[in-house]
């Protein structure tokens, strides 16, 4: 129960980076720019860059999270996560199993889990998830394979009182809505990642909170 209520603050809003999404900034500039707007957590996801450069942009981001005392999880990656002594990491259907996962990493280690359905996130809780990620919320432009979500099936997933971070399609202009669905915190990319002064547009995403 500790862990559950801890894990609220830090998740409030997270910026998902990679190479490029934050072009034509550098990944850590651009969240250098997010933390000072309020973004509470970074998470590096990227499907392209050889393990060593990934891991090196790891290494370089969890440090300047560490610094300004923010979270810092892996998408995909448990191994990752591990080398670059990451805080956690974030996993989707077709990743690693959250029951593996839980097995390898330390207890110490944050675990996501991108639910599609009340089922796959019940799953996940029983499994060792310690947060859900929730989506699509909207038509998204980093990811527009992405199926949005029912408001029948958002409901029913924030229904598992587990701690939920929305995410698909947020925008400073829908953000309040994405709140108002009852989610602990939100992530984004492009949101951030575009616009003209990311810490600007994290303010106001977060003044939205209900």
């Amino acid at each position: 129960m500790l862990r559950k209520k801890a894990l609220y603050p830090k998740i409030r809003l997270t910026l998902v980076v990679g190479p490029a999404d934050s072009a034509p900034r550098a990944p850590a500039e651009l969240a250098a720019l997010a933390f000072d707007g309020g973004v509470t957590a970074l998470q590096l996801r990227d499907k392209t860059l050889p393990d060593g450069e990934l891991l090196k942009l790891a290494k370089e981001l969890k440090a300047l999270a560490a610094a300004r005392g923010k979270l810092f999880l892996v998408n995909d990656r448990p191994d990752i996560a591990l080398a670059c002594d990451a805080d956690g990491v974030h996993l989707g259907e077709g990743d690693m199993p959250v029951a593996d996962a839980a097995r390898i990493l330390p207890k110490s280690m944050i675990i996501g889990y991108s639910a599609s359905s009340a089922a796959s996130g019940k799953a996940a809780i029983l499994a060792g998830a310690d947060y859900l990620g929730v989506g699509a919320l909207f038509p998204s432009p980093s990811k527009p394979e992405a199926t949005v979500l029912s408001p029948e099936t958002i409901t029913s997933i924030v229904a598992l009182t587990w701690p939920t971070a929305g995410i698909g399609g947020i925008t400073t202009s829908n953000a309040h809505l994405a709140w108002a669905r009852g989610f602990n915190g939100l992530a984004l990319i492009s949101a951030l990642a575009g616009a003209e002064n990311p810490g600007a547009a994290a303010e106001k995403i977060l003044s939205g909170c209900v």
